[in-house]
């Protein structure tokens, strides 16, 4: 049992948990927030994708700079100043709300800020967490983490749909995100590493595309980061949730934000389970199967008309993708020197950031032409299908049995 919490033994580690647990469910509140006032402004699932592009089209700019700077300066300032700027994204958002709004471009503005700090954010972080804990406590490290993210997933909705709901108002979520990153901020400060010693890239475009060049030679990597991408480019539903809320199931903000947590339900489930029982065998196996159920519960959801059965669908959903994120996490983290590891996650981000932003905005375009349903019954059919191509074009992913560090 002591083994199965091994993590926690490390300071270091509860200082950056505790800090992302608070950013990102603040994040997620917020998010919640912003997707219920837009649709309340416009009323066209073209403007709930269009949150997803704002915030993903920064970090298409600036993931070789993001990766680049993760490998060359302290991960830790990054990580602190990152957080103080979630803070004034969330405060930027709070006083335009206060002083009125009639159009979303102000918030879509408010949102492209929110996506070049995470730009910054997510690689640093991914690449920062190998230097709290020991190599052997690392797959044991991304499994509480990955619990723990995906419990804040669960709360931050929640509390943003409740928020919201009772004060009809997106002002009180924005002021409590904002506090949030406040207090992330100051945890992140406690942590106390030794610098890692790792040699600084020379400041080259050569350097700054070595992350690219290295997953291009890794097959591996390719096709474990590029599955994550297509699939949930393809299946996500998340961005189509205010429209199941308030057309299909007639659930209201309220029930928005159970929706929206319902896949981290069974997400925290999974990665509890993982980190108490770890994958020993037939990692990249099991990783194929997930996808491919993450796609039939797609294809569940879309079709649901009872709440029951769509939570059922979405906590499901969230386990099989559990299990992915975090067999990906623990390939690529361990299986890149820590030299590289800022730009080869930066490099994963914006593959994280296609599937998920550029996933909700390819969700409102479909919503818009085709109809609501048919864009999440199609999408879930997409990613069945990608799980197909990708063990066919990358048969390393079929072979892989131990995970780093689980032995």
């Amino acid at each position: 049992m002591q083994q199965a919490r091994a993590a926690f033994l490390y300071p270091n580690f509860r200082y950056f948990l505790t800090a992302r647990f608070l950013i990102t469910g603040s994040t997620e509140m917020q998010a919640t927030a912003v997707a219920w006032q837009v649709y309340a402004l416009t009323h066209r699932p073209l403007d709930l994708g269009l949150v997803g592009l704002a915030q993903f089209l920064p970090g298409i700019f600036l993931f070789l700079l993001a990766g680049h700077i993760a490998d060359r300066v302290a991960r830790q300032r990054i990580l602190q100043i990152c957080a103080g700027g979630f803070c004034l994204c969330s405060l930027l958002l709070l006083s335009l709300t206060v002083h009125g709004l009639r159009t979303v471009w102000p918030i879509y503005a408010a949102l492209l800020l929110n996506g070049a700090v995470r730009a910054f954010n997510m690689p640093t972080g991914q690449a920062f967490l190998p230097l709290l804990v020991a190599e052997e406590h690392f797959p044991n490290a991304v499994a509480w983490t990955a619990s723990v993210l995906q419990a804040a997933m669960v709360l931050g909705p929640v509390a943003g749909g409740l928020f919201y709901g009772a004060a009809a108002s997106p002002v009180p979520v924005y002021a409590c995100a904002a506090m949030c990153s406040l207090t992330g901020l100051a945890l992140i400060s406690k942590i106390r590493v030794r610098a890692a010693g790792r040699p600084r890239p020379l400041a080259s475009l050569g350097a700054v595309l070595e992350g690219l060049r290295y997953i291009g030679r890794e097959k591996l990597i390719l096709g474990a980061i590029s599955l994550d991408l297509f699939a949930v480019l393809l299946g996500g539903a998340v961005a189509l949730l205010p429209v199941y809320a308030r057309e299909i199931l007639n659930v209201g903000p309220k029930g928005l934000g159970i929706l929206r947590g319902a896949p981290s339900v069974g997400a925290v489930a999974m990665a509890v389970v993982v980190a108490h029982w770890p994958l020993r065998r037939r990692a990249g196996a099991t990783m194929l199967a997930c996808v491919f159920g993450f796609g039939c519960f797609t294809i569940v959801f879309g079709l649901s008309r009872s709440l029951p059965l769509s939570l059922a669908a979405l906590v499901l959903l969230g386990a099989c993708d559990m299990v992915s994120i975090i067999i990906r996490h623990t390939v690529i983290q361990l299986g890149t020197p820590d030299e590289m590891r800022g730009r080869v996650s930066a490099v994963n981000m914006v593959f994280i950031g296609a599937s998920n932003e550029v996933g909700q905005f390819e969700s409102g375009v479909t919503a818009q032409w085709f109809g609501t349903v048919p864009a999440v019954v199609l999408g879930g059919a997409g990613a069945i299908a990608i799980v197909a191509a990708w063990a066919w074009l990358f048969p390393e992913l079929r072979r892989v049995n131990e995970l780093p560090g689980s032995g």
